[in-house]
């Protein structure tokens, strides 16, 4: 089949309008796809997004792109929440979904999808193109979009684990040299030091082990130099494992995103360790039977005195999505010698405010107690798993900021009372 033509991200969105009158629902990539060629686009003429709805997996961080907020006639569907949105979320132009990665895969695979936007990698000779660091999401609803549009970026990889598509197949191509999104988790608070030794503490030789992007995997992968034989199991991986790939820590990476600079993208993208997977391959629970020794690595907000998790809200505001926070924790379950790991700095508001609290003030509870096996902070290791309650609160106790827990002691008295 011959290969479609080359246009603009302006012809792409007027074949839509042309399409789809009434409004089209438009698939478009997050992570490191982030089309901001066709962001572009529609800021110079945003009459071209009036009545469309857009929807797929931003990542608070990483995808700055508030497409809702293109124009007052235009909605958007996501699992996550950040300042990005905001503005479109509180005006109700932004439909939130609360979804975990496995239930947002499904609702891929079923939702109507008129269009879907693919960043890809340059094609080779049979006109194939790879979908390079951001293989996660896009395969569940490819084949069902009735329009189909490949943007091909040379910034974007051409790595051989991942999947990839016909350029024949598509009804048109844009051609767009932009940056990558990558990730920046900042700069590391003191306390994260003694984090992250408590959490490698816990890891083990030739597991298999996952992080959740931020500052714990910042902190955390440094303090693996030691270890040997690990299998990278992730959604996503970013910079920080450019400081153990030299060695002989890690024996296999298996991840549905890369959100990195040039310099991991170079690194990783003829490593033969590395396996780029979609969601379907790294987050349902079959993934994780043959995951010795699995040890999900992740971050909270707060957790409660009962082991519950809140990994979604700021006081009453939600500020993200629980993404694959549960779908990892209950990987680890299913793991043989499987544990879920959640690390967080005791206090915030320079010690003013624990994050050990009595009991989750959100009202939404991102994991519940039995999901949580391991909570680590600067004070020590807290390991809940076949405690019961009473013995799960002390422990708790003992990993919060000292100045705080002779309240949260009296709290568990007067609460335990009351049960």
């Amino acid at each position: 089949m011959p290969l479609p033509p080359v246009i603009t991200a302006r012809e792409a969105l007027e074949r839509i309008r042309s399409r789809h009158s009434d409004g089209a629902r438009i698939y478009v990539p997050g992570v490191a796809a982030e089309p901001l060629v066709l962001a572009t686009a529609l800021r110079a003429e945003p009459e071209l997004a009036a009545g469309q709805t857009f929807l797929g997996i931003w990542i608070p961080g990483v995808n700055a792109t508030d497409w809702a907020g293109l124009h007052p006639q235009v909605r958007s569907e996501q699992i996550f929440l950040g300042s990005e949105w905001r503005e479109s979320f509180e005006a109700g132009r932004a439909r939130f979904l609360p979804f975990t990665y496995t239930r947002a895969w499904r609702w891929l695979e079923e939702t109507r999808v008129d269009v879907a936007f693919v960043t890809v990698s340059a094609p080779d000779g049979n006109g194939k193109a790879s979908l390079g660091t951001a293989s996660d999401f896009s395969p569940a609803l490819w084949a069902r979009a009735r329009l189909k549009f490949a943007i091909v970026n040379p910034n974007m990889p051409n790595i051989a684990s991942a999947p990839s598509i016909d350029l024949a197949s598509c009804d048109g191509v844009i051609e767009a040299d932009t940056p990558l999104p990558g990730y920046d988790a900042g700069t590391l608070a003191p306390e994260f030091a003694a984090i992250a030794r408590h959490v490698a503490s816990v890891v083990r030789d030739g597991d298999a082990v996952q992080f959740g992007l931020g500052k714990v995997q910042l902190a955390v992968l440094p303090a693996l130099k030691a270890h040997k034989g690990l299998t990278i199991h992730s959604g996503m991986v970013s910079d920080p494992l450019l400081q153990i790939l030299d060695g002989d820590q890690v024996a296999a990476i298996r991840t549905g995103a890369i959100l990195g600079g040039p310099a991991l993208n170079a690194r990783l993208g003829d490593d033969p360790r590395l396996a780029m997977r979609t969601v379907r391959q790294t987050h349902f629970p079959e993934c994780f039977e043959p995951l010795n020794g699995f040890c999900a690595i992740n971050s909270l907000i707060e957790v409660d005195l009962f082991g519950q998790g809140n990994g979604e809200f700021v006081g009453n505001r939600q500020v993200s999505g629980g993404g694959g926070l549960l779908d990892f924790a209950r990987g680890a379950q299913i793991a043989p010698g499987g544990r879920a790991v959640f690390a967080l700095v005791s206090t915030a508001r320079n010690g003013a405010v624990s994050r050990i609290v009595p009991r989750l003030k959100s009202g939404a509870v991102t994991l519940t107690r039995s999901d949580i096996a391991i909570v680590v902070t600067e004070h020590g290791v807290a390991h809940l798993d076949g405690l019961d309650i009473d013995a799960r609160a002390e422990a708790l106790i003992s990993v919060a900021a000292p100045d705080h827990r002779d309240v949260l002691a009296d709290e568990w008295a007067r609460m335990r009372r009351e049960m």
